[in-house]
């Protein structure tokens, strides 16, 4: 990595539109709780949102909430205890369990909230669909999110992102759209460097350091992957996720994809962009300026400090998430990453500096290599052999700059077929 400084001076480039702490998009004035609309409520994300909700009713009010549908329960429940005008859900089988679950929530007579179904169900209710919105959370999991995330972002939304996927695979389209400070980044690590950036400028900045515990199988080699289990990969040691970023955590795809998120974000070079192993998870992430001074954004692992800071800036939540108690002693361990072991960030650099339809390619193919290792069907270190293989033979990514959502979705496609077949081949020969 180069450690020579960031341009000084007038002609210093500004700080990222996208997200910049400096900056405050409001789409709506006024007074009052804050309008909110939730994406992906019943995951982990969007419960642990709902939980901070719950705690401020004078911050925040939801008036929507989306989901893919296979928690109709827990969905109902949620619409009734936030009271929200619309409730969306992907699959449109369920919509009768869903009346139905809304039904025995709700008491008699009460109105029951609208109800938006179907693959484009959460891209209405981020949009203009959503009439009374300030601020859209975006917690989907999966290159699903782009088209929510690019409504909200259209509609004139704050876009409080989780959904890194929808970044790194349709970057040109989001930086496109998103106005100065539209986009606030809800990801433990990047919102650490949002408010670290907080001490500078752009022009301040040497290097971003990104932080990643290291997952399951930090300190182990290559070839001790070999044969590591599903059950092992989920058994993260100090965060607790949906099981998809569960295993990129565990592979270090999560923290390669954040490498991506980092330099679209905050338009900073991706040799400038560092990852270190920190296992405590209890710094997030750290900025280093030019005059040698590093900031360092410090909590324990809890996501609701992280979401706090998407739904409330430019203030702050009190008691959002624990603290430390400074009077305890406590170790914290740095390392630098082990890329033989873990060559998913360099892949991800190479992927990230390619740009067009490349991430993409990437992101998709991950995605089926880590369903294939759930299903048994492709050993750990599999993944990203997969992956390498399908992005190597992507080749030149397509469109370069003018990237469309037609280009994105072709490539997606392709990258799918083409990692299913690498796959089968790959379990043949282990038959």
């Amino acid at each position: 990595m180069s450690d020579s400084p960031a341009p000084t001076g007038r002609g210093a480039q500004a700080p990222s539109a996208l997200a910049d702490p400096h900056l405050v998009h409001d789409p709506v004035a006024g007074t009052g709780p804050k309008d909110v609309v939730i994406l992906g409520s019943t995951g982990s994300i969007g419960t642990q949102a709902i939980d901070l909700v719950l705690r401020n009713p004078d911050r925040f009010r939801v008036t929507g909430l989306s989901a893919n549908g296979g928690r109709v329960a827990l969905l109902a429940e949620q619409a009734r205890r936030l009271r929200v005008r619309t409730v969306a859900v992907a699959r449109e089988d369920v919509v009768p369990d869903l009346r139905e679950a809304l039904s025995s929530q709700y008491g008699p007579g009460e109105p029951l909230p609208e109800i938006l179904a179907g693959p484009d169900a959460a891209t209405r209710l981020a949009g203009a669909d959503s009439a009374e919105c300030h601020t859209v959370l975006n917690g989907i999991t999966g290159s699903i999110g782009l088209a929510p995330t690019l409504a909200a972002l259209e509609a004139g939304r704050t876009l409080a992102l989780a959904n890194k996927e929808s970044l790194i695979v349709g970057g040109p389209l989001v930086k496109a759209l998103a106005k100065p400070g539209q986009i606030i980044p809800v990801d433990s690590e990047h919102a650490a460097l949002f408010q670290a950036l907080a001490s500078g400028t752009r022009a301040d900045v040497r290097k971003l350091v990104v932080t990643a515990s290291g997952g399951p199988f930090r300190g182990r080699t290559k070839a001790e992957l070999a044969n590591v289990t599903v059950e092992e990969a989920l058994a993260h040691p100090t965060w607790a996720m949906g099981p998809v970023i569960t295993i990129n955590s565990a592979t270090l795809v999560n923290k390669g994809l954040e490498v991506i998120e980092a330099h679209l974000l905050y338009d900073i070079p991706f040799d400038r962009i560092e990852v270190v192993v920190h296992p405590q998870s209890y710094v997030h992430s750290m900025v280093e300026f030019t005059d040698g001074s590093t900031i360092a954004q410090a909590t324990p692992p809890d996501m609701r400090g992280p979401i706090a800071i998407g739904l409330g800036w430019p203030e702050r939540v009190p008691d959002a998430a624990p603290a430390f108690d400074w009077s305890k002693a406590s170790t914290w361990e740095f390392f630098p990453l082990d890329n033989d072991a873990f060559p998913s960030v360099g892949l991800a650099r190479r992927v990230g500096q390619l740009a067009g339809t490349a991430p993409a390619v990437f992101n998709a193919a991950n995605e089926e290599c880590v369903e294939s290792f759930r299903a048994g069907a492709l050993p750990f270190n599999g993944i990203m052999e997969t992956v390498t293989r399908v992005v190597d033979e992507h080749g030149t990514p397509r469109a370069g700059t003018s990237l469309t959502v037609a280009d994105v979705l072709e490539a997606e496609t392709w990258a799918r077929t083409r990692a299913r077949e690498l796959t089968a081949q790959t379990a043949e020969a282990r038959a």
